[in-house]
């Protein structure tokens, strides 16, 4: 057990304000900002689950991980070879960076400032036929941004598989939950993979990692899991209002079991909205599914070649 979960994704932007404005938009709050970059947090306690530096070009730089003990942070220290030090983003605590096979920078953190949770609803209860949970009480909402809860995973497309689920594994401790392949069952062409914390349950994917098909290397998307159903569809639909840029959904993965909604930010990147997505644990049998055009969704509209750009 080396890491616990995702603490944040760190994208580079011309412009701060259309960033800012869009992640207000997409249900993320202002944690920081300065001169040179943009901290975003969701509505849990972490620090911040997004960060953008300011620079000349737009690119996707890389994405932290916290760890639970200090112990734990020097030991990845050692195993990549780079100091521990203190951590000059706001919030603090310490930090090792490194960077995994595809150039992506890593960092493991532990003692980040934490800050007091946001207020957010109670998921909506449902009358299904089963079981009856909303009595004498209507549903009502009115329109508003998604209630981001926090940061779930980052899906990347990687130059080099084989090597990037190695450094997942072997560095930080993450073990597969469902693997791609590619006609024969030992071409393994991408892992969903998770924090691997034993018998303890945790996000069906933390990371997600495929081979990318033109060798370049870079951001599918990062995913931020919202209070409900209700709660995607209507910030979707606050979204849409507002004018953004919607890439593919409604619809249910099948790796994962999220509902999911995905949306673009000002300059291309792709983020998700989910709900409803699996745990699982030391016990859970990896899962192991042929790559092909519908292995990403058991329903949803079609998706348009947009998504996949």
């Amino acid at each position: 057990m080396t890491i616990r979960d995702i603490a944040y994704v760190r994208y580079q932007a011309t412009n701060l304000d259309e960033m800012e404005n869009f992640l207000v938009d997409f249900g993320l709050h202002r944690s920081a900002r300065t001169d040179h970059a943009l901290f975003m947090r969701t509505m849990d306690s972490a620090h911040h689950a997004h960060v953008t530096e300011l620079g000349e070009a737009c690119r996707q730089l890389g994405f932290g991980f916290f760890v639970d003990s200090e112990q734990a942070l020097r030991a990845i220290a050692a195993r990549v070879g780079a100091p521990v030090e203190d951590n000059p983003d706001p919030g603090g605590g310490l930090r090792v960076r490194t960077q995994d096979p595809s150039g992506f920078i890593v960092d493991a953190l532990f003692g980040q400032q934490e800050l007091e949770p946001l207020p957010r609803r109670a998921a909506v209860p449902s009358n299904n036929v089963h079981a009856r949970q909303r009595l004498g009480r209507t549903v009502r909402l009115q329109p508003a941004p998604s209630q981001v809860a926090r940061l779930g995973h980052v899906a990347l497309h990687v130059r080099d598989y084989r090597a990037s689920k190695a450094f997942y594994e072997d560095v930080l401790g993450m073990r597969a939950s469902d693997i791609y392949f590619d006609g024969s069952e030992d071409n393994e062409v991408g892992a969903f993979m998770n924090c691997g914390l034993g018998a303890q349950w945790t996000d069906h994917h933390t990371i997600g990692i495929m081979q990318a098909a033109d060798g370049r290397s870079r951001f599918d998307h990062c995913a931020f899991e919202v209070v409900d159903l209700d709660d995607l569809v209507q910030g979707g639909e606050f979204l849409k209002n507002r004018g953004r840029r919607h890439s593919w959904g409604v619809g249910r993965h099948v790796q994962g079991s999220q509902i999911f909604d995905y949306w673009r930010d000002p300059f291309g990147n792709k983020l998700e909205h989910w709900t409803d997505g699996d745990l699982v644990n030391a016990t859970t049998p990896v899962g192991r599914a042929q790559l092909s055009d519908n292995a990403l969704y058991q329903w949803a509209p079609v998706p348009t070649q947009e998504f996949f750009g």
